[in-house]
């Protein structure tokens, strides 16, 4: 049984207060032993076991758990930058956009979107994202919607079926009857791929009882309800989410006092969050962290990686706009990347640095995690393990 050893460690972010100070668990000049995969033991590297297969020294930099980034949509072709560059010139945003994606992955290979995921995961991986969620939403058939499921599935366990992402074109003055085909012949094609099911609750999209029927049916086929919600305006998604126990509500821009009310009562169950490079990317207003925190609510922060609204893979930038606009501390921005995203994936085995989960680990080339907030934009990420495997 082989083990590794990462040692001279100056700040190690665990996550778990019986380990270190702090809800971040923090640890000076720690250690971490890494066996099959999993973390078999961290403490003060003075104290570290010394029957190891291999030695990594940290030489004094920080280490962190590996991000989770717990809402992408990665099964795509095209881009839209034509849409991006007016947008900035002063069109502003709508869930429209979203069919001009879905007309150049229906037109795509299996291979072309299979490759465009990887592509994505990669550049996720080298920037410190170990878990990442993968939606699809950009087929609107049974047939693309089904083979968007099987490609993201090559790549994550955290599928997500995003058939009611916006009304499929051919449906424009039907959406009872694409509602229907999203709960019905499009579920019975999708459920065996998924772990989730999502809706975009949203105007331009589907509304409260719509989205209602879409989470109910996904749930009955055994998929755990997802929801978008209150990113464009105030609406019925966050209170529909949390009334239907899913995971995640996601966007969470335009709260209420009830719907914050809402998410704090279920905070143990409900994780909002938050997508701050869909505001960035949109020139729209950001969703207000501190008020969720405050209230008690669970918070996750993730890219929303998709080519129309937040064209980032980059954690590490979500994480600086946060503490910069949204309200957050850089500890409270780092764990909602990590252990919050892993709430929102009601993970237990990752997020963390303790021992028992999953040996995910991303060494900053840096002294602290506050150098995320700290040096916006420079590649801090110096290797990364995944599953105890040097990945980066």
């Amino acid at each position: 049984m082989s083990s590794t050893l990462i040692t001279g460690i100056g700040s190690l972010v665990s996550n778990d207060p019986d380990l270190g100070s702090g809800p971040l668990g923090l640890l000076a000049d720690a250690a971490v032993v890494v066996e099959q995969g999993r973390i078999a033991w961290v403490g003060p590297a003075a104290a570290a076991p010394d029957a190891t297969d291999q030695v990594f020294d940290a030489a004094g930099r920080a280490v962190i758990p590996g991000f989770v980034d717990s809402h992408s949509h990665l099964v795509f072709a095209g881009d839209r930058t034509a849409e991006f560059n007016a947008r900035m010139s002063g069109r502003a945003y709508t869930a429209g956009g979203i069919r001009t994606t879905v007309a150049a992955t229906r037109a795509a290979t299996d291979a072309e979107l299979d490759a465009n995921v990887a592509r994505y995961v990669r550049e996720a991986l080298r920037q410190g994202t170990t878990v990442i969620e993968c939606k699809s939403g950009y087929g609107l058939t049974v047939e693309d919607e089904a083979r968007a499921l099987r490609i993201a599935a090559r790549h994550t366990d955290e599928v997500t079926y995003l058939g009611a992402h916006v009304v499929a074109p051919e449906f424009a003055d039907d959406p009872a009857g694409y509602v229907d085909l999203v709960t019905g012949p499009m579920l019975d094609a999708c459920a065996p791929h998924a772990r989730w099911v999502d809706v975009f609750c949203e105007r331009g999209a589907f509304d409260g009882e719509q989205a209602r029927a879409v989470l109910r049916a996904g749930a009955e086929r055994g998929l755990t309800p997802r929801i978008h919600a209150n990113q464009l305006t105030e609406g019925p998604g966050v209170q529909l989410g949390v009334e239907l126990g899913a995971a995640s509500a996601d966007h969470c821009t335009h709260l209420t006092d009830a719907d914050v009310a809402a998410l704090a009562d279920a905070a143990d169950t409900t994780v909002a969050t938050l997508l701050p490079g869909a505001e960035f990317s949109t020139r729209a207003r950001y969703p207000d962290a501190r008020r969720l925190l405050d209230a008690g609510a669970t918070v996750a922060l993730s890219t929303d990686c998709n080519p129309g609204s937040s064209f980032t893979s980059s954690v590490p930038f979500c994480i600086a706009v946060a503490v910069r606009e949204m309200g957050m501390t850089p500890d409270e921005a780092l764990w909602s990347a990590t252990a919050g995203g892993a709430a929102a994936l009601r993970r237990t085995d990752v997020g963390r640095v303790s021992v028992g989960a999953r040996a995910d680990l991303v060494l900053l080339d840096a002294p602290s995690h506050v150098h995320l907030a700290y040096r916006p934009g420079v590649p801090l990420v110096a290797a990364v393990w995944a599953a105890g495997v040097r990945a980066v």
